[in-house]
């Protein structure tokens, strides 16, 4: 195994064993859920930079995977959508990870009625060979380890992650994201790589890397200020800031023309008529906002700037699209 997963191990094993509160700083606020109690442990065993609990994913009790499972919240808020035996699968490299978070669904089942530890499977593997059968996952999700992996080895989670996944199915992350450049010595430190820092992407790339696995619908759901790597505390001769994101990357076919990646942009017709239409399958409606893809933007740009507003990226996306 390559040094920065042995690294990686390491540092998890550790949090497991003692739980580490400032190891990674989840942005999104906690769900709060009617009838959910998350134990505190579980709370400060939350080693995310988001979240990729989101309701609208959940309906129709469906069947989850969660890879890189830490002290078990997100896997207990996806057992909250899905109150069936063996409904969530968690995986994970890390043994210690393993049994910490089978302790914290105990304390769970007296906090919550509802909740049996049995809608929980709890499986030793690997993201780059997950121990999950094609096709069988209706949502699949990581949080902030993806970030960890060198380029080779991000390509082999997220292929593994596609073909697990139902025809249709959602793959949810949250991973920091890095416009700057990152330098070489901090790239290849396994240490910061571990700490999710120093793996960081640039957004559009790490786009990119998802769409070529063959997902055909991208959604940028969130995108927040999250750390600062500064010269004072690290090696670098200028400060390098990281966000972190939540995606969600969806298994539908492949366009002809390419993905439809949203990342939180808006056109408004509005024009003498009641409507415009692209020919292309898009309908604006007189002064109605319509969320669309990146693709779509740029085209109804050079269409007609003079009656269509056409907004920047948001990097706030929440449904309802063009496409």
């Amino acid at each position: 195994m390559e040094q920065y997963l042995e690294t990686t191990k390491e540092v998890y094993k550790r949090a497991a064993e003692t739980p580490d509160v400032g190891l990674c700083c989840t942005t999104t606020p906690i769900w709060a859920f009617p009838g959910l109690d998350i134990p505190k442990r579980m709370q400060q065993m939350n080693y995310g930079c988001g979240s990729t609990v989101h309701p609208r994913d959940l309906v129709n009790n469906p069947k989850i995977l969660y890879v890189g499972v830490g002290g078990g919240m997100e896997l207990l808020q996806f057992a909250y959508f899905s109150r069936q035996k063996d409904g969530v699968i968690g995986v994970d490299v890390v043994d210690e990870m393993l049994a910490a978070s089978a302790l914290n669904f105990k304390e769970a089942e007296n906090l919550n009625d509802w909740f049996k530890s049995e809608f929980v499977s709890l499986r030793s593997g690997d993201a780059l060979n997950l121990p999950v059968e094609d096709g069988s996952i209706d949502v699949a999700a990581q949080n902030c380890l993806f970030n960890i992996f060198h380029e080779e080895d991000l390509k082999k989670a997220l292929k593994e992650m596609y073909r697990v996944l139902k025809p249709h199915g959602r793959l949810v992350l949250s991973d920091p994201v890095c416009e700057n450049e990152m330098p070489d010595n901090l790239k290849e430190d396994p240490k910061l790589r571990a700490l999710c820092l120093s793996g960081a992407l640039p957004l559009k790339h790490y786009i990119d890397m998802i769409t070529e696995v063959g997902f055909g619908t991208v959604e940028i759901r969130a995108k927040r200020p999250y750390r600062i790597l500064d010269t004072d505390h690290y090696d670098t001769e200028k400060p390098i800031h990281i966000d972190s994101v939540e995606v969600c990357a969806i298994k539908d076919p492949m366009p002809e023309d390419g993905p439809c990646v949203f990342t939180g942009r808006t056109a408004i017709y509005t024009g003498k008529e009641e409507y415009f239409d692209d020919h292309a399958g898009h309908v604006l409606m007189y002064n109605q906002p319509l969320s669309v893809c990146d693709k779509t933007a740029g085209n109804l740009e050079k269409l007609n700037r003079e009656y269509i507003y056409v907004s920047d990226s948001t990097f706030f996306y929440d449904g309802g699209g063009c496409c």
